[in-house]
This record gives structure tokens, C-alpha cells and sequence, in this order.
């Protein structure tokens, strides 16, 4: 056997991890599985390179509960103990030291993830003790480490036969409630659910025939979908595909998206995902925190305001980029160039699909108007850019139900609708039923009336006669019909003496 001392000023380390670093306990789980399913990837790449000649075998990565431990074992690449100490003794540690001397006054980490190798020490926040049982792939005895969070730790060979590496975490007292099964099936679906290797955790029971009966089998229980729809190629998935995943990010969402966009990018940045439009109720109350952020398929957040403008968190779905700066212990997101970048992409990939909807099917995307009208309107709104990109689609409606784009509507209306100082006048409606009478008024003579009842409309038509040269928004209600449109010559009207006084007795 091994001892030796891990060479740090700091007396004990982990406690300084735990106030700094970590503040949601939970990550541990995360932290070590991706380790694990790191070791099984790049083991699988060095078969693919010829580098490893053995069998992989089952590559599963399973997660082990006791009375008083968790294990999480990998079949990956395994360590030597030159390894160990190199990876675990020297690299985390000095990297955490580092960390420390930096950020001990402060209440936030600016360092970047993958600058340190802190990810495994995270296991420390819950446990009293941690052992490392591992066996390289290489011609290499089995190793055996272990420590109770002081800079001290014991190493020995051991006598595992099979590859890869077994992480035993003895819970402490203070953190018994990820001994209980539900509390860490809950965590791996939250933080693994999309993770590329199997995750094995526990086992689950299915029901089969033989026959003409019937009998009951365990089966392991596979937490996670290595091969989620996002990190497959858009010409190999079907509309169906795209509804399924979003059924299994959403499992009690009842109605399906409208439609979805496919993010694919790998320069100048990495980028994927899937972003789904869901069906907006004129209420405007939209739940926001629907997407999903991960960095190589490790969930990260559903707060993503960050990079993804406030409008579009409207949408659904998920977004994966390696390029995404994160602190260190991949809790948030950090302010930085590429997150600018990456949030203007997603928006004009956003406003491109729209576009390519809406010339590809018009009658399908007037169809569809009603339940994404506020989603645009917000857009335009508050991104100038997508303002740009939306008047091309924005849609005006009438109240015969017809649609028509900012430019088609003024050709229909400039010359009916031009008053004696050349401006064109929009008049619309807020409420067709409140203002029936009105709206039938100024179709007799002639004019046409938008439907503009959504709960931004007031500002939305702010913006447009800021934007659109020469043109006023008048509510159809706001005076008679002989003064809605205030022309060099009296029109003439269709409406009798007793109307015309009911009319103005009403407004």
C-alpha cells in the first residue's frame, strides 16, 4: 500500500469546494456519470482507431445504491496508478488549489469549465469517504484509491480483473437523502436523460408470453436515450420523430407543437437542437424556462435567457452547444462573445424557418397565424433584426378573416383609406363583438378593418406607425364613420339620419 500527502497549502480542501463551487448539492450525480460515459467514449474511440484491440463488450454504465453508498462503474478506459496520480492526485487538486487562491472573496467563478479537473471532487459535497476501484485497458495492475477529503490518501493494487472504474461514495450524514432510490433516479433523468452511453439503474419488470401464457421478467432499467432526436441528421427524421421526442421532453404537454425548427451549426461555433413552436393562448401567459441547455448532452439549465433572446423563450425544446462558456461547475451561463453570437444565430435561424414556412405553404401558415401571432409580434417588438427578417411574414388580419402582409395590405387600402394630409389610415377593431355596429358602419363605405385584440397589440401598433412611412392606426370606434378618415369632401353614407345619430350616441 501506498500513502501519501496531496500537495496543497490549504489544510482541507473540500470544504472550501463545497461553499465556493458547488451550491446545489445534487451535482454531484451529474458530474461523476458524465466522467463515467466520458472514459466509455473515448474508449470507443480508441477502437475505432485501432488503438484498442480488445472487446468492448457491455458498455452500460450502472448506478449501484446500499445502505450507506452509492456506486457509479464505467467500463471505459480505466487508470494506471501512474494515472491516478497524475489525474487525481496532481491535476484536480493544484487545479482546485488554483481555483481556491482565485475565488475564495468571491461569491461567483468566472473560470471555464475544462480548466480544471474539479468535475470528480464534486463527490466530496455529500461524502465522508470516496474509494477509486479501477483497471486500465492497458497491461496494468488494478488500482485501489481512496480518501476522507483531507489533502491525505491511501493507494493499492487491487484485485479487479475487468476493465474500466467503480466510484463508491460513502454518504455522510448530512446527506442521506441520495441513499433513497426515487431522490437519484429523479436526478439521473434530470441531468443524464440524453446522455450517449447506456445508463443502467435498477431493474424494472416486464411483462412477456410463452406461449399461451404469460409471465413476468426484470429487465434492467435503462434511464436514459443515448440517441435523442437533436443529435441526429434532419433528412433521417420524420415530422412523426420530431413530435415523439417532443412527447418525451414534455410528457404532459397535451397538445402537439405547431411546428419545430432544426438547429445544426459547426461553424464558427458548435450548435444543435430542436426548438418547438407551442400554441400561445392570447393570455400571453406563456410558461417560460421550456428549453432545455445542454453541453454535450449533459443537461445544464432551463434558464436560458441568456443566449437565447427573451422572445424566443416562448419556444420549447433543447439546445446543445460545447461553445457555450459555463463557470466551472457548469451551473449558468457566463457573459462572453460566443453567447452573443450563438443568441443572434438562433434568432435569425428562428426568422428563416418562419419565412421558408410561410412561402411553402401560405394556407398553412395563415392556418397557423392565430397561435403565433404573439410569439412574432413580440419578436418584432423587442429584435430589430427580427423585425427586419418578420415584415416579410407578418401577417395583418381582417374582420372577413382574410390575410394579408404588411405590403399587400397597402395596396388594398391606400386608396380608399388616404385621408386629405396623404396618410394612410389602418382602421381596426379591438373587440369585433363590442364593436360590431362600428365595424359594419365602415364597411359600408368601404373601408376594410384589421382584427387587432391580442394583448400587445397597443404596442405593436405603436411600433408600426413608427415604422410604416405615412401611416396612422385608428380604432374603428374612435368617432363616426364620416370622421374616421378625414377626407377634402364630405362622403357620402349610407346610413339615415336616426343612424348616423345612434351611431354617435353610442361611441
Amino acid at each position: 500500500m501506498q500513502t501519501g500527502k496531496i500537495n496543497v497549502q490549504t489544510e482541507n480542501i473540500f470544504p472550501i469546494i463545497k461553499k465556493f463551487l458547488y451550491s446545489d448539492h445534487e451535482i454531484f450525480l451529474r458530474e461523476l456519470v458524465s466522467n463515467a460515459v466520458d472514459a466509455t467514449q473515448k474508449l470507443k474511440t480508441l477502437s475505432q482507431l485501432g488503438e484498442f484491440k480488445g472487446e468492448l463488450g457491455d458498455l452500460k454504465i450502472e448506478i449501484e445504491l446500499s445502505k450507506k453508498t452509492i456506486t457509479i462503474k464505467d467500463k471505459g478506459l480505466g487508470m494506471t496508478a501512474e494515472e491516478i496520480e497524475k489525474y487525481i492526485n496532481q491535476i484536480a487538486f493544484s487545479g482546485a488549489e488554483e481555483f481556491v487562491k482565485k475565488y475564495k472573496d468571491k461569491a461567483e467563478a468566472n473560470a471555464m469549465i475544462g480548466h480544471f479537473g474539479l468535475g470528480f471532487y464534486s463527490s466530496f459535497m455529500v461524502s465522508s469517504k470516496v474509494e477509486i476501484i479501477t483497471k486500465s485497458f492497458k497491461d496494468a495492475p488494478a488500482v485501489k484509491w481512496e480518501c476522507d477529503g483531507s489533502p491525505d490518501y491511501k493507494i493499492s493494487e487491487h484485485k479487479r480483473t475487468e476493465r474500466g472504474t467503480d466510484i463508491i461514495l460513502y454518504i455522510a450524514d448530512d446527506s442521506k437523502e441520495f441513499l433513497e432510490e426515487s431522490r437519484i433516479e429523479t436526478l439521473l433523468k434530470k441531468y443524464c436523460k440524453f446522455l450517449p452511453v447506456e445508463i443502467k439503474f435498477g431493474t424494472r419488470e416486464e411483462t412477456v408470453k410463452e406461449g399461451d401464457k404469460e409471465k413476468k421478467v426484470k429487465k434492467d432499467n435503462i434511464i436514459n436515450n443515448p440517441n435523442p432526436a437533436w443529435t441526429k441528421k434532419p433528412a433521417d427524421l420524420k415530422d412523426e420523430d420530431y413530435k415523439e421526442f417532443y412527447r418525451e421532453l414534455y410528457p404532459f404537454s397535451f397538445e402537439d407543437p405547431l411546428f419545430h425548427i432544426h438547429l445544426n451549426v459547426d461553424y464558427p461555433f458548435n450548435l444543435t437542437g430542436i426548438l418547438y413552436f407551442p400554441k400561445l393562448k392570447k393570455s400571453f401567459e406563456a410558461p417560460k424556462d421550456k428549453i432545455q441547455l445542454y453541453c454535450n448532452q449533459v443537461f445544464v439549465t432551463d434558464a436560458v435567457e441568456n443566449i437565447v433572446p427573451d422572445f424566443l423563450t416562448l419556444l420549447r425544446g433543447v439546445i446543445d452547444s460545447p461553445d457555450i462558456p459555463l463557470n466551472v461547475s457548469r451551473s449558468y451561463l457566463q457573459s462572453d462573445a460566443n453567447v452573443k453570437k450563438i443568441s443572434s444565430h438562433i434568432t435569425k435561424k428562428v426568422a428563416d424557418k418562419l419565412e421558408e414556412l410561410f412561402k411553402k405553404d401560405r394556407k398553412d401558415f395563415e392556418a397557423k397565424w392565430d397561435d403565433i401571432k404573439l410569439f412574432i409580434q413580440y419578436g418584432m417588438l423587442s429584435d430589430e433584426k427580427f423585425y427586419e427578417k418578420a415584415a416579410k411574414f407578418a401577417l395583418f388580419k381582417n374582420t372577413e378573416g382574410k390575410y394579408f402582409t404588411q405590403e399587400e395590405y397597402l395596396d388594398k387600402v391606400k386608396t380608399t383609406q388616404t385621408d386629405k394630409d396623404k396618410r394612410i389610415i389602418y382602421l381596426y377593431t379591438s373587440n369585433t363583438e363590442e364593436q360590431h355596429s362600428f365595424i359594419e358602419n365602415a364597411k359600408d363605405r368601404g373601408y376594410d378593418v384589421l382584427v387587432m385584440d391580442s394583448p400587445i397589440d397597443a404596442h405593436y401598433i405603436n411600433s408600426l406607425e413608427q415604422k410604416l412611412k405615412d401611416t396612422s392606426f385608428t380604432r374603428v370606434d374612435a368617432d363616426t364613420v364620416d370622421k374616421l378618415i378625414k377626407k377634402d369632401e364630405a362622403q357620402p353614407s349610407k346610413l339615415t339620419e336616426d343612424q348616423k345619430k345612434n351611431a354617435s350616441a353610442d361611441y
